[in-house]
């Protein structure tokens, strides 16, 4: 059995190791081996705590060399074992020192302690499943509280042999966890394969996520995965109070980091203050919202009309002969095997057909003559930015005559410019449910699943409804650009007047908005917002308007009369989980409040739950 050391006689050790470390080097040994040799590696450990309650679940091994060396800290070291060919003894090294510490400390919890894959088929096929058990047990350690971390210097190159070696690994009662997914070198196939009981999230993901709606969409599809394998996750790299509480809040079980933790020479009972203070608080994250990336969307499927093709051998009376077969054709194609190559239009090819002498003298010629030989060409799955440019494009050809629908270039049938029309419309709605298209704040879709997180979390909260007071009047006189700055305007203030880290603000759609608060300071945020606006919308107007206080203009019905210059009306409704059972009934109370502010004129109006609905 290793004799275990206590730390204040290892420290002196390690201490008189680094004076005869240059000893040994020049006594012939590499830097690396000079250390193995005089046993100065020592370990740190780090926390790995559940996020949800704030317990320290386990600890992290990590190996440093001796203090102040250039040898300090794992890449100098890594780079050496590389350099010197040492890669199996410097792993098999850091575990023995690992777990010679761990067990002297006899700390109840979990110990992660990294190994290649490589190393541990080898450490494997030399030893074996009850030689491990055995050698695990004797540092101290139970082995079901050891967790093997697997990290990938290289690509695995028999993962088939490497999964047999993980089957013995838990027989032998110790745990597997797959390192830095993500990373590169972590593969999909290797977690399919191995099916290790924890998978470290790579720090990339998690490195401000707060801000990046594609590294929370990247993490949630790994939350699916892990449904599937039965695996925990570990996110690493937590360095902030706002990634750590989006974490926490998308259910992530385990988390590591700065934030939580730094590695230290003994266990941590506990995470830093810092960590536990944002753990225990009840408040539910804003999610990041992925806004203009919303807008760049694919088209599910174009509506596609199956219809005959010709070629370009084909003749102008075949074209006839199909047109009067075919008589709700406005277009047919023209194929070189499967690929298009042009398009006529039923209306100009009659037209010409149709004149004197044409079908004597072109009847049996090519059809090519009458062809569109630049045929728009529309994939399946196209992007919905572009199919915009062909309806505001100068040549409208595409709308009348249509366009030829293909999967991967190969032809599918035809489309009208009306499906064109009606495709583009529908996708840039459902686009506009999940991220306004004017300020790219979220719409519909990312307010309801908003509301629902929080009245699952039982947390209280203010649900606002802002709304303008004679913007209809101001857009008419001043026109839609002008209309769009306003709301543009109100859309920045909002933003201004609320924290990112715990406040939610929605567009609905128009000059409506939705402010979800968890801020104290709720109601002078919201005061502040209405008087802010009141004078920033004032240089919306023209200097006449403004020293008018208003315009005159036409109302809904026609009738010209006097409409004082816009304001912000807000409705608030505090929101307790157990008077609410959805984000709908959430949101009527919240537009019943916007109701009563805008009877009342600018400014806020504070409704309560049970309040009678106002007269119509």
């Amino acid at each position: 059995m290793p004799v275990v050391v206590p730390l204040e006689i290892a420290s002196q050790a390690r201490a008189r190791t680094a004076i005869s470390l240059v000893d040994r080097i020049q006594g012939g040994l590499g830097p690396l081996e000079a250390l193995l040799r005089g046993e100065s590696l020592h370990p740190v450990f780090q926390p790995i705590v559940a996020l949800q309650g704030g317990s320290v679940y386990a600890h992290e091994a990590l190996i440093r060399g001796p203090l102040g060396s250039q040898f300090e800290f794992p890449d100098a070291l890594l780079a050496a074992a590389a350099e010197e060919a040492l890669g199996f003894e410097f792993e098999n090294a850091c575990a023995t020192a690992a777990l010679q510490r761990w067990g002297g400390l006899r700390d109840p919890g979990r110990l992660f302690v990294n190994m290649s894959a490589e190393v541990l088929v080898r450490l494997m096929a030399k030893r074996g499943r009850e030689a491990l058990s055995e050698l695990v047990q004797g540092f101290g350690v139970a082995p079901r509280m050891l967790v093997l971390e697997i990290t990938e210097h290289e690509r695995v190159i028999d993962m088939d042999h490497l999964a047999l070696v993980a089957d013995e690994v838990r027989l032998a009662g110790v745990s597997l966890a797959l390192d830095d997914f993500g990373d590169g070198r972590s593969s999909l196939r290797l977690w399919s394969q191995i099916r290790p009981d924890v998978v470290k999230i790579d720090k990339y993901f998690t490195l401000n996520l707060s801000q990046h709606a594609d590294k929370l969409k990247t993490i949630q599809a790994l939350q699916q995965i892990a449904s599937i394998f039965n695996t925990a996750l570990v996110a690493e790299g937590i360095e902030t109070a706002e990634d750590l509480r989006v974490l926490r809040d998308m259910g992530i079980p385990y988390g590591q980091g700065y934030f939580l933790g730094r590695p230290e020479p003994t266990p941590r009972e506990e995470p830093l203050a810092q960590a536990l203070e944002v753990m225990r608080d009840r408040r539910v994250a804003v999610l990041p919202q992925s806004g203009r990336a919303l807008q760049a969307g694919f088209l599910r499927g174009v509506s596609v009309i199956v219809a005959p093709t010709l070629t370009p051998r084909s003749s102008n009376d075949d074209v006839a002969d199909l047109f009067h077969a075919k008589p709700e054709l406005h277009s047919v194609a023209v194929l070189e095997g499967q690929r298009p190559v042009a398009l006529i239009s039923r209306g100009n090819f009659l037209n010409e057909y149709t004149k004197p002498f044409y079908r004597e003298l072109w009847g049996r010629k090519s059809c090519m003559k009458n062809a569109n030989p630049k045929p728009r060409l529309i994939e399946r799955d196209h992007n919905v930015d572009e199919l915009v440019g062909i309806l505001t494009s100068e040549d409208q050809r595409y709308l009348t005559e249509g366009f030829i629908v293909v999967d991967n270039g190969r032809y599918v049938g035809l489309g009208t410019g009306d499906q064109l029309v009606r495709s583009v419309t529908e996708t840039r709605i459902e686009a506009a449910r999940h991220a306004n298209p004017l300020t790219f704040l979220p719409g519909n879709i990312p307010i309801s699943q908003h509301i629902e997180r929080l009245l699952d979390s039982g947390t209280e909260f203010v649900a606002c409804y802002a709304d303008l007071n004679n913007f209809k009047p101001f857009n008419d006189q001043y026109g839609y650009w002008r209309g769009d700055e306003m709301i543009r305007l109100l859309a920045k203030l909002a933003m201004t007047h609320c924290d990112p880290l715990c406040d939610f603000v929605g567009h609905v759609g128009g000059d409506d908005f939705i402010l979800l608060y968890q801020s104290a300071n709720w109601k002078t945020q919201c005061e502040s917002l209405v008087k802010t606006f009141g004078v920033r919308a004032l240089s919306l107007f023209d200097e006449k308007a403004v020293a008018d206080g208003g315009i005159t203009a036409e109302d809904r019905h026609g009738v010209v009369r006097f409409f004082p210059c816009t304001t912000l009306s807000i409705g608030a409704v505090v929101i307790r989980a157990e008077d609410y059972a959805s984000a709908e009934e959430v949101a009527s109370a919240a537009a019943l409040a916007k109701h009563d502010a805008k009877r009342m004129g600018a400014g806020l109006h504070l409704r309560y739950a049970g309040d009678a609905a106002p007269a119509n």
